[in-house]
């Protein structure tokens, strides 16, 4: 089972869980840290994650994993909070998040440029509008590489 197939399962088996805790699925990783594997699994709700939260889902998921063996190998299980700079992947994650800084990098250049920072200003039949200091860029989300909230202080 291969790094995108081993996310994808447990983004199906924790989904309901996290939902039944009213607590929403952010991001999964799993990759390869020197000689140990790493399944991170980010979380969050309305006013943000406690660490009980954290241990509590955390506790479930791993025996949820053990019983359907849709991780292949040992692994260390780390479940937390996405944090100030936060992932955006899902439509959703920009409309929440619209008024808010972000840094978006695209596979391919758009104005002469693959690296962005500016405002949600917002997300529309699968476009991201960001005002950056110079204009009000259009990417398409096929185009975005990754994007995430810029930590503001």
């Amino acid at each position: 089972m291969g790094k995108g197939s081993v996310v994808e399962s447990i983004e199906t088996l924790v989904t309901p869980l996290l939902q039944e805790n009213r607590l929403e699925l952010v991001d999964v990783e799993y990759k390869k840290e020197g000689k140990n594997w790493f399944l991170r699994i980010f979380i969050d709700k309305e006013g943000g994650v406690t660490v009980g939260d954290c241990t509590q889902v955390s506790r479930r998921i791993e025996d949820l994993i053990e019983v359907e063996e849709v991780v292949p190998s040992s692994y260390t299980l780390e479940v937390s909070s996405p944090g100030l700079d936060r992932p955006l992947k899902k439509e959703k994650d920009f409309l929440r998040f619209q008024g808010k800084r972000a840094c978006v990098t695209t596979f391919t250049p758009i104005c002469q440029q693959k690296n962005f920072k500016g405002t949600i200003r917002d997300f529309r039949e699968d476009v991201l509008f960001l005002e950056t200091e110079r204009q009000l860029v259009e990417i398409p989300k096929h185009q975005i590489a990754k994007a995430k909230l810029e930590i503001e202080i």
